[in-house]
């Protein structure tokens, strides 16, 4: 994990010293002659981060000041070196990842909520999961066995932890092993793992194929765990506090908009991905509220500290707006 951000420093290093940003600001962003700042925003295509696309669509950018283009990137890795040169003035990323890098001197600052837990068990955006008529019936059943996490040392692992202690299992004896979304429900299917901690769009496919969920982990953390945040680099939060400010605030109504016009969602969710229809029909939507869980974060902060993922103790005073 330290190698992964001394790479995360590195790719920042050379992406300032190449990137340049639109015409009009030296911190990247850019206004035009109606006095909208344009903005850049890392994204990673799945449903987490449809309130943004929304709040666009809607307008609700444009009326804090805001133009906001999203960049697709495949993982928090790519998006954290993004935002720390100025490639992007605001990224997204789950809040492990988050604490992850400001323990390696990563200069992250989280700025809203992203995506929450449904909190309710059995019924939430992300879940572990195993092939139909597999003998595991509960998380405490996967000591010895593996299990699918789309990245290692990282939330998911630390979540599918914690649902095997509160089942009464040992969390050391559980095998972990990487692998992208959405190629967990094959390997499921064929037997290449044991069991898969994922998130929609791939946990409607497993469960479509006759899967059967046995924890909801992130419930398990906390029923209204905060799994992901926008954050900015530090310097630029110090720099541009008014488009900062006037980010949080248009987030925060596009989070709420989000939350209260479901079918929208899902319509939008289709113009940045290629999940299909009759997926995305049946897909269970992550909660969007407009205040991120300190209370979440910080149990997430001593489940990591718990499994060895921070260099040094996070600081989310700093960390978090």
């Amino acid at each position: 994990m330290q190698r992964l951000f001394v790479g995360i420093v590195a790719a920042s290093l050379l992406l300032g010293a190449t990137a340049c940003g639109s015409s009009g600001n030296s911190d990247g962003s850019a206004s035009d002659s109606g006095g909208i700042t344009n903005v850049k925003v890392g994204v990673i295509p799945i449903v987490d981060v449809a309130p943004v696309y929304l709040g666009q669509k809607k307008g609700i950018y444009k009326k804090y000041g805001l133009s906001v283009s999203m960049t697709t990137a495949q993982g928090g890795s790519a998006i954290v070196p993004g935002v720390v040169s100025g490639q992007f003035q605001f990224g997204f990323s789950n809040t492990t990842s988050l604490m992850i890098a400001q323990s390696n001197d990563v200069q992250v600052k989280a700025v809203s909520n992203g995506a929450a837990s449904t909190g309710v068990e059995g019924h939430d955006y992300g879940a572990l999961v195993v092939k139909k008529g597999s003998s595991l019936k509960s998380a405490k059943d996967l000591e010895g066995r593996t299990v699918a996490v789309n990245t290692l040392n990282n939330i998911l692992d630390t979540s599918v932890r914690e649902s095997v202690r509160k089942a009464g299992g040992d969390a050391s004896k559980v095998k972990f092993v990487e692998l992208a979304f959405d190629q967990m429900p094959a390997a499921l299917e064929k037997g290449q793992v044991d069991a898969a901690m994922t998130v929609e769009p791939a946990l409607t496919t497993v469960l479509n194929q006759g899967g059967v969920e046995i924890a909801s982990p992130y419930v398990d953390v906390a029923k209204d765990l905060t799994v992901a945040m926008y954050f900015t680099s530090q310097k630029y939060a110090k720099q541009n506090p008014q488009v900062v400010s006037k980010f949080q605030k248009a987030t925060a109504e596009a989070l709420a908009y989000a939350n209260g016009h479901p079918d929208e969602v899902r319509d939008v969710v289709s113009t940045y991905t290629q999940i299909p229809s009759s997926v995305v029909s049946k897909m269970t939507l992550p909660k969007w509220p407009q205040d991120i869980s300190r209370s979440s974060v910080e149990t997430l902060e001593q489940l990591g500290e718990q499994d060895g993922l921070f260099k040094t103790a996070p600081d989310l005073d700093e960390l978090l707006p």
